[in-house]
């Protein structure tokens, strides 16, 4: 099989990203039709991983080659899948937003904040590298704060931003010790420590060994629990559910796109990842177990919904049960139903969202009980909602219904051949979609039935908003269409072939899929029988049912609400939280965060065992120890400067005779690029000081005195960092290889990569050499700038702590 281009994986992964850099732009010039930019974006990401289509492999650029960390991005069929799905999906949300954000604030934020999100999940899907795998994981959960808090003035929205950022972020950590643990093991597997999870000389590919490590060292259970951890939180498994009906305070764009087509696929697709890595025995008890008891649980409560939108939550998080339960079952059909499920799910749970964004828009409701009848005024949109409704109900021929059919082949087969109580798993199965069943149709009540007479005349909504949603059934139609084909012996080869790449990633032993309406008893055909029929027969009584499972929620104890929020409330009640760390004052959040960084790295210096060089060879002439005395006089000075004017002057000699101690170690050009340095920095302050107040007043002693601890805290720890950094002494001085590698050589090609083309060495070492370090000492300017500027508009508000 064809190598994936590197070329084209780097301009996917990067693209979104340099989109969103210019959206605020975009938006100044272009307005609301910035949607359309996202779209566009979206649209050329689709169209280039749709050229690596028929490729498998490994691309890979060094990141950190000391740690053997580099940005490897993997096509496979698994990869493809979560990339189609985001990119395609994208291209509809952001012309869907076209329409819907009309209205709405912060348009520039949220379609910035949208496109670093469609990066991220790229980034996910692509990573064959753990460490780059996570930080695209944690991207998804910053973005996805924005987005969820993106009513930043509404309680609601922000309660719905913290939750999903405490738990997404909190297993995002428990997954970080699963890597670290995985990168450990591989040492005395592969004979050198690796993250690479996928590809050549991976860990995948080194499965059975890695298995076998992680058995021998004790570690496989735990591995396998904190990968659960991680990738519930992420995918909204019981009993870590309890951030995505919340999160549906974001705008219907958002809850389409990350809560029911993407970021909440990240966890399964993880499942579905590493599911040739550690598929065990243990790995199906725990993941067919998890995602069953999601699918019921969450199927459940979303009876209990009157909110159309949180209705659509709980049953996203049922559907990642089933979804989580196909990857965790290891017999006949759990990959097909993980890998074929994710597709299905994306394409109706996306057009029934923009379906309740588009009642919600035009009848200014999302309450069941106030809706009915709409299919006069939304005829479209009531074709829309049947297709997508009948498909997450799992009827035939509608595309839901193949996947939960090889949901409950595979529950079944998995029964047969264990027995005992593994026969829960069927029955688990059907009960679960009995409920899922009940909630699909009374989803399609808004459209049928009687209408409210309190209902005002309901508007057809903008093509821009009702375009998507007819795609994403039209799809789903012509899926289950498939099956029929199917049936008749005419096959859906593009999709069977495609879905078969994904199951030989997912570790399926024989991946030969094909789907097909039922022509005989078959159990599972028994099953999706008893599903309907007792779904049809328990329909009437539905309000009972809510009303019966509305009151066993309410018990607390059986709420995870209540310990999350008992929890989240203890600390905000706490003094140490509250009154020592949440004050609202940058004092106290600078303090924390130094001493934070302090211990952290003092405490790493213990854990390594790092020994303190002899401090008995250092001599010094007498002209430096007059001009470091200086220094530290100067330094003493400036903690007793009556005003900002002396004290910045007085911080200037510091500058200086760090200026002349380059002189006297005869590194003239540094010393003349510190004094202008120095006194541009000088210029600069004076310049801002004519903006604040002479001095901030008279500090309290106990200021004082924490002042000095954290400003004590923190010279040691960097006294004791240059002490340890510097210790060593190469063999060879490193301005050698600055001198010889800094110029020009004799012959060359157009390119200059090993050496710095410049006759200056010392701007050649800026630029060049040292580019990253210069780069990050500008970002530390540009900060203190910006947190300058911060200042000075909070002391404007009357702000002066």
């Amino acid at each position: 099989m064809q190598s994936p281009s590197q070329s084209v994986l780097l301009v996917v992964l990067a693209l979104p990203f340099l989109a969103a850099a210019i959206a605020p732009l975009v938006y100044r010039l272009a307005g609301e039709r910035v949607a359309y930019f996202g779209a566009a974006v979206a649209a050329v990401a689709f169209g280039l991983i749709g050229t690596q289509y028929g490729t498998e492999g490994v691309v890979s650029i060094p990141w950190i080659p000391s740690l053997d960390v580099s940005l490897a991005l993997y096509v496979d069929g698994l990869s493809l899948l979560l990339g189609f799905v985001v990119s395609g999906i994208g291209i509809l949300i952001f012309t869907y937003s076209g329409g819907y954000m009309h209205d709405e604030p912060g348009k520039a934020k949220f379609y910035t904040t949208l496109l670093v999100f469609m990066g991220a999940m790229l980034g996910v899907a692509f990573a064959a590298d753990l460490l780059a795998l996570f930080v695209f994981w944690e991207l998804t959960s910053v973005s996805s704060f924005i987005l969820i808090g993106h009513y930043q003035d509404d309680p609601d929205s922000q309660y719905a931003a913290r939750k999903a950022m405490v738990i997404t972020v909190a297993g995002g950590l428990f997954l970080l010790i699963a890597f670290l643990l995985l990168h450990t093991v591989s040492a005395d597997v592969m004979g050198t420590a690796t993250f690479r999870l996928a590809g050549e000389g991976s860990m995948i590919e080194n499965a059975g060994a890695m298995r076998e490590g992680l058995r021998s060292a004790g570690l496989f259970v735990p591995v396998l629990a904190l990968l659960a951890v991680g990738a519930a939180a992420k995918s909204a498994q019981v009993p870590l559910h309890i951030w995505l009906p919340n999160a549906m305070e974001a705008p219907t764009p958002v809850s389409a796109f990350l809560h029911s087509a993407t970021m909440v696929k990240a966890g399964v697709y993880l499942i579905g990842r590493f599911r040739p890595l550690l598929g065990s025995t243990e790995w199906e008890l725990l993941f067919a177990g998890l995602g069953l008891l999601t699918m019921t649980v969450g199927a459940m409560l979303a009876i209990k919904a009157d909110d159309i939108k949180e209705l659509l939550a709980y049953s996203t998080a049922s559907h990642l049960g089933l979804i989580v339960a196909g990857f965790g079952i290891q017999y006949k059909y759990g990959a097909e139903t993980g890998a074929f499920h994710i597709l299905n799910h994306a394409l109706f749970k996306a057009a029934l969202f923009l379906v309740a964004g588009i009642v919600a828009h035009e009848a200014g409701s999302r309450l069941l009980s106030e809706l009915g009848g709409l299919w006069r005024d939304l005829p479209i949109t009531a074709a829309v909602a049947v297709v997508a409704a009948l498909g997450m109900a799992g009827l035939p021929p509608f595309n839901g219904f193949y996947s939960k059919e090889l949901l409950f082949e595979a529950t079944f087969h998995a029964a047969e051949h264990a027995g005992g109580l593994w026969w829960l798993l069927p029955v688990v199965a059907v009960f679960g979609s009995i409920f899922t069943f009940l909630y699909s149709i009374k989803f399609l009540s808004l459209f049928f039935g009687d209408r409210p007479d309190a209902l005002e005349h309901v508007h057809s909504p903008p093509l821009p908003m009702l375009a998507p949603p007819v795609i994403l059934a039209t799809l789903a139609g012509v899926i289950g269409l498939g099956g029929i084909g199917g049936t008749l012996g005419i096959h859906f080869w593009p999709l069977e072939a495609f879905i078969n790449r994904v199951l030989e990633s997912a570790g399926a032993s024989k991946p030969h899929f094909g789907y097909y309406l039922p022509t005989s008893l078959t159990p599972a055909a028994g099953m999706s029988a008893i599903t309907v029929g007792v779904g049809a027969v328990a329909y009437p009584y539905y309000d009972r049912l809510a009303a019966v499972v509305d009151r066993l929620a309410s018990i607390k104890p059986l709420s995870p609400n209540w310990y999350y929020d008992g929890i989240m409330n203890w600390l905000d009640r706490t003094g140490v939280v509250a009154e020592r760390l949440h004050t609202g004052r940058i004092r106290t959040y600078a303090s924390w965060l130094m001493l934070g960084v302090a211990a952290l790295t003092i405490g790493g210096y213990v854990a390594a065992g790092v020994v303190l060089p002899a401090l008995s060879s250092i001599t010094l002439a007498a002209p430096i120890v007059i001009v470091l005395g200086v220094a530290v006089v100067a330094a003493l000075a400036v903690t007793s400067a009556p005003s900002h004017v002396a004290g910045v002057l007085t911080l200037s000699i510091l500058g200086f005779m760090v200026a002349i101690f380059y002189i006297l170690a005869n590194a003239p050009d540094l010393a003349l690029t510190q004094l202008v340095i120095e006194t541009l920095v000088l210029v600069l302050f004076l310049l801002v000081l004519n903006k604040l107040p002479a001095f901030y007043g008279d500090l309290k002693r106990r200021q004082i005195l924490t002042d000095s601890i954290v400003s004590g805290v923190v010279g040691v720890t960097v006294f004791l960092t240059v002490l340890v950094s510097t210790a060593a002494t190469p063999g060879k001085p490193i301005y050698t290889y600055f001198l010889e590698r800094g110029g020009v050589p004799t012959e060359h090609g157009q390119w200059l990569l090993e050496w710095g083309g410049g006759s200056n060495i010392v701007n050649v070492i800026l630029v060049d050499f040292r580019a990253f370090d210069t780069m990050g000492e500008i970002s530390v300017v540009a900060m203190a700038a910006l947190s300058i500027i911060t200042m000075i508009a909070m002391r404007q508000r009357g702000e002066t702590q």
